[in-house]
């Protein structure tokens, strides 16, 4: 055919009229004809000429661009870039035409021509509002024109330096999309066309116009979401690896880089903007507000995973927090003292609160308070970000608390040292701040300035300069400060020495006058109130409730008048006469058993702190209130104002349950659990100090302890969210990725409740464990993980047991309260350790190995291996540690879990199997003893046989064969038995004994003790074969039996006091020998010394205990 076809053709629109493309017809001739070398040549000079002649290159360009992908393909076994596709070789060759008969080098016209094709794009959509997003049809030009430049890149017809410049001329017209994709289809670098653009600062502008421009497109619009969250995390990427990296390159000229200069603007401004934003009060809704809130998302850690270097994002973040700190410093020293009350973390700005915690990610605890400790000792800075920046660091890092209290200790001494008002106005300042958020996070004020001035000890004692400076500085606080720091600098006032007391006097004075000018008196200050909590002045009349309900809850846990009481008694009379007794007396009908508050009352009335002729008032209107009652019907109690705070924490708790799809967000989180914290207090109707320094023990009764109606339904709303949190949580994500909800759900939440919590527990688990499904059990179990991790500083618990004597931490009591005694509780112990065990493995296996080991319970971790080594004969065989995909806890997140197949999943495990391997976790033979006594045959899920069958393979198989340092006998008999006596006898005096007593020859028939008597008989028979048959006889018997030397050493341990416990003691413990000797055999009384010689017998270490205690015993 003929190579005039080509331009005939294209010439003539046809019969339709339609003037067919280029590609169209370039796609009908490919149909039609096969692959031939001759043909496409002459087609190639056909296309020559008609490109020469008649066609418009920057027209053709952009028309050939909508041609579909599969037309423009190279023939088979040819590659693209290599010129044999017919159009792009041909549009190529006329090209070099256009560029020889304009004189310009080829690569310069094609980029001009790219780069306006790419001007005429950007400008199709024609609206009048700049965009910053392609539609599809633009999209579709784009890619189309960009395979194009990649083809002529490859065959080094295209300069990219001129491409560059080129398109900054058309810069009011370019997408930031189409920027966007020249970086990703790496036709040229984002760097590469900064440093060739005119003007640094316009094109700074024209890029943050942009970036704000996409932030809103973000938020407002759901379609191209993906696109556009891509571009804005590819452009902050970019500038913040450019913008922020080091200069470590001696042979580079950084200064003189336009790429980092353009970087570091456009951050500089999308910042500026943001904090502009939240200063002047950005309404939600607004598009400022959406610009910002989608910038604030760009501080995550994940984001800048794959930039190197790694330490370019981490001078971000700490640029970023210096300039938040400093941003606009106009408030003085006196407006933070005035104001700081509104700046705390759940009264700030939700976004600024979320930008903060955002930026935490990246830098540590001590690198946060060592940068706010620098910026404020270089820079002049913004009060009110300053201090919500110590609140948010106070939530949502825990471990910031103490650093917080060091630097502030730091102060104080830096500011007693030279006399520096501004470091002792920072501290103060820091303090209060904190103490804003909590005892949860940080002691109270009046907590502080007692350990601070309240002693000789202070700063403010080493000299009489020392003390003027202290009382000049309060002195000087005085017009600005608030009622509450008023009053704990007067109930609570600097000791000073008594030559120096008129400096006191002065301020007492100042303060009362300031006081009274606030219409607020110290004399009525309740005895509870707490400046840390933010309020206001609470009225007497309603204050003292709330003293009397934490003084109640006190005394129940003491058992103790509350000091703070005692001392009200005394040094102010006025509000314990008029405000406190009058609330503890109010009138009632009396229980007929004493509850805490009526114990409370007596005690204070055998203490004289009530006036008689209260007291005798007080028991009149109570006998007259019981009178009206029985004439008065009952009737149902209305609905009171109680049960509006508790369904507002209802609602708290319900929001927070909303977040868990995404838990690992500390922000939203601390945010969420900062609002429990006040729904908390508010339905509690408590002050916000729950952490008194007078709980430092909680004392529980044996029997489950009342709680309150309204104490009680906030524990189970409190239990319920966290189990209901917990599922919703993993459901996302497993326990290692949830981030820190948890473990401030306990230190913030429970932790203020936790006598409430416990006692709770003890009766779910005690009373109602059979009731319980599986999310309440995993939920409980991981609960119970993290008050083991948060121990330290949560108070001890007595339970008025002889073991709880000296009292344990919540997570032992708990430990202490699953017990595996019956069928029920057993399967209870085993869900509840499987869950507690399963949930440390996943929720620290990231963590060291210490961290593991402090997470995880060793009694726990004995009570499963018993409870699974007795439930399920397939753990008693040799076990082959498995490393698998599949882990227990995929199985127990479930609704319906399957516990069986989650504990064996967990037995088989090599995680669980290394940690049997360490001493404190491993269940040795005295261990499992003791466990196996406590099991009462009758309620047993084993049957006699089966028992009888467990115990001999775990005596004989598992305990006996076993190394004794891996808490086994090393095969020694006598060692089993021994150990088998020692227990007996000890089970005879443990506190179990004595919360159920027995006399110590019933404990010995009965119980799991029955069962264990019979096998040390067994056991004590086998050994006495074993040794009749040893060497035949041929060695002689060791002297006595080790029954006697085991009594013998028992004994002397007790020794023999003269006091009548003393005496007891030994009779019990004699009476327990009697009924041992008589369960077992008679030849452990009367043996031959010598096996050969069987008419000697010796009994004279029977007859020495019988003579020498036990015809002196009872």
């Amino acid at each position: 055919m003929s190579g005039s076809w080509a331009p005939d053709a294209a010439r003539d629109p046809g019969p339709g009229g339609r003037r067919r493309s280029w590609s169209e017809l370039l796609a009908g001739r490919v149909k039609r004809q096969r692959p031939n070398p001759e043909r496409a040549e002459r087609l190639r000079e056909a296309a020559v000429r008609l490109l020469s002649r008649r066609q418009s290159l920057q027209d053709l360009l952009l028309e050939v661009e909508g041609a579909p992908r599969d037309r423009l393909v190279a023939p088979r076994g040819a590659a693209l870039l290599g010129g044999c596709q017919p159009f792009l070789c041909g549009w190529g060759s006329a090209l070099w035409e256009e560029a020889s008969r304009l004189g310009l080098p080829v690569g310069i016209l094609a980029a001009r021509m790219t780069a306006s094709g790419i001007g005429r794009i950007c400008e199709a959509l024609g609206e009048p509002r700049h965009p910053v997003l392609l539609n599809a049809e633009q999209r579709k030009k784009l890619s189309s024109l960009l395979e194009i430049a990649q083809y002529l890149l490859a065959n080094s017809m295209f300069c990219r330096l001129s491409f560059c410049q080129e398109l900054w001329k058309v810069q009011n017209s370019l997408l930031l999309e189409a920027v966007w994709c020249l970086h990703t289809q790496k036709t040229v670098s984002l760097p590469e066309l900064l440093e060739s653009c005119p003007s640094v600062q316009a094109v700074a502008a024209w890029l943050c116009w942009n970036l704000r421009l996409l932030c809103e497109q973000i938020e407002v619009s759901r379609q191209d979401t993906d696109v556009a969250s891509a571009m804005l995390s590819d452009f902050v990427r970019i500038f913040v690896l450019r913008g922020f990296q080091e200069n470590s390159d001696m042979k580079r000229n950084v200064e003189h880089e336009k790429t980092p200069q353009i970087a570091a603007a456009v951050l500089e401004r999308m910042l500026a903007f943001a904090l502009n934003a939240l200063a002047a009060g950005v309404q939600e809704g607004s598009s400022a507000h959406k610009t910002v809130r989608r910038w604030v998302t760009m501080f995550s850690g994940y984001l800048y995973c794959s930039v190197a270097p790694a330490d370019s994002p981490k001078r971000f973040f700490r640029h970023t927090l210096t300039q938040m700190l400093t941003h606009n410093p106009v408030l003085t020293v006196s407006d933070a003292v005035r104001m700081q009350r509104e700046w705390s973390f759940g009264r700030v700005h939700p976004l600024l609160t979320a930008w903060y915690c955002r930026l935490f990610v990246l830098l540590s605890p001590e690198e946060l308070v060592g940068l706010l400790q620098e910026v404020l000792e270089t820079h002049e800075v913004n009060w009110q970000h300053v201090l919500s920046c110590v609140s948010a660091l106070g939530v949502c890092m825990p471990e910031a608390s103490q650093l917080v209290r060091d630097w502030a200790a730091r102060l104080l001494a830096r500011a007693f040292e030279s006399y520096d008002r501004d470091s002792l106005a920072t501290a103060f300042l820091v303090v209060r701040q904190a103490a804003l958020e909590g005892p949860s996070v940080f002691p109270s004020y009046a907590d502080w300035f007692k350990a601070s001035f309240g002693s000789a000890r202070g700063y403010h004692s080493r000299s009489r300069k020392a003390l003027v400076f202290l009382f000049k500085f309060l002195s000087d606080l005085v017009p600005f400060e608030a009622p509450r720091y008023l009053q704990v600098h007067l109930l609570h006032p600097p000791l000073a020495p008594s030559k120096y007391r008129l400096l006191l006097t002065d301020y007492v004075a100042l303060a009362k006058t300031r006081l009274a000018d606030l219409k607020v008196s110290i004399e009525n200050t309740g005895l509870y109130e707490d400046p840390s909590s933010g309020g206001d002045v609470t009225e007497p009349h309603s204050q003292a409730p709330q003293d009397v309900e934490k003084a109640i809850m006190v005394f129940e846990h003491t058992g103790k008048i509350p000091a703070t009481v005692m001392e009200a008694s005394i040094f102010r009379r006025p509000y314990y006469l008029s405000h406190f007794l009058p609330a503890l007396l109010a009138p009632r009908v009396l229980p007929e058993v004493p509850d805490p508050r009526a114990a409370f009352i007596e005690s204070l009335k055998r203490a004289d702190k009530i006036p008689p002729s209260l007291y005798s008032t007080y028991r009149q209107a109570c006998s007259t209130a019981e009178e009206k009652q029985q004439e008065t019907p009952s009737m149902t109690a209305e609905p009171g104002s109680a049960e509006e705070p508790l369904g507002a924490l209802q609602a708290a708790l319900g929001a927070f349950r909303a977040v868990m799809a995404d838990p690992a967000r500390p922000d939203v989180v601390s945010a969420h659990i900062t609002v429990i914290s006040e729904r908390l207090s508010a339905a509690l109707g408590r002050s916000q100090d729950g952490g008194s320094s007078e709980m430092s023990k909680i004392q529980l009764d044996v029997p489950a302890p009342g709680l309150g109606q309204q104490g009680a339904k906030v524990v189970d709303l409190l239990l319920t969210s966290f189990c209901q949190n917990l599922m919703a949580a993993s459901s996302f994500a497993p326990p290692e990725r949830q981030g820190p909800w948890a473990v401030l759900f306990v230190r913030t939440v429970c932790g203020r409740v936790l006598p409430a919590v416990l006692g709770r527990l003890r009766q779910l688990l005690c009373h109602q464990g059979s009731s319980l499904r599986a999310p309440h059990v995993v939920g409980l179990a991981a609960l119970a993980v993290h008050l083991r991790e948060y121990a330290s500083v949560l108070p001890e618990v007595a339970t008025g047991t002889p073991t709880s004597a000296k009292g344990l931490s919540a997570a032992e009591f708990l430990d202490d309260v699953l017990t595996c005694r019956t069928a029920a509780s057993c399967l209870l112990s085993m869900k509840f350790c499987t869950a507690a065990v399963s949930y440390s493995l996943c929720r620290f296996s990231s963590e060291s190995r210490d961290t593991l080991y402090r997470s995880l319970s060793p009694s726990l971790m004995k009570k499963l291996q018993f409870v699974v080594l007795r439930l399920f004969s397939e753990a008693r065989e040799t076990v082959c540690p498995e490393v698998t995909a599949d882990t227990p806890w995929d199985s127990l997140r479930l609704p319906s879990a399957d516990w069986k197949r989650a504990a064996l999943c967990l037995w088989k495990q090599r995680a669980f199997q290394e940690l049997l391997k360490e001493k404190e976790f491993r269940l040795t033979y005295r261990d499992w003893l003791q466990l196996e006594l406590e099991i009462q045959p009758e309620a047993d899920t084993l049957s006699d046989t089966e028992r009888r069958d467990f115990q001999q393979w775990a005596i004989h198989q598992h305990f006996l064969p076993g190394p004794s340092a891996a808490g086994g006998c090393d095969g020694d008999l006598e060692t089993a038995c021994s150990a088998l006596v020692q227990v007996l006898l000890d089970f005879c005096q443990s506190s179990w004994h004595f919360r159920h007593p027995q006399s110590p020859s019933a404990v010995l028939g009965d119980t799991g003790s029955r069962d264990l008597c019979s096998r040390l008989q067994e056991m004590v028979t086998d050994l006495e074969l074993e040794r009749a048959g040893a060497a035949g006889g041929a060695q002689p018997r060791p002297r006595g039996h080790f029954l006697f030397g085991i009594f013998h050493t028992r004994l002397q341990a007790l020794g023999s006091g003269s006091t009548v416990a003393s005496r007891l003691l030994r009779e019990q413990e004699l009476l327990m020998y009697r009924r041992l000797l008589l369960s077992l055999p008679a030849s452990i009384l009367f043996a031959s010394p010598g096996m050969g010689e069987p008419a000697a017998v010796d009994c004279e270490e029977f007859l020495h205990l019988v003579d020498s205690e036990l015809l002196s015993g009872p």
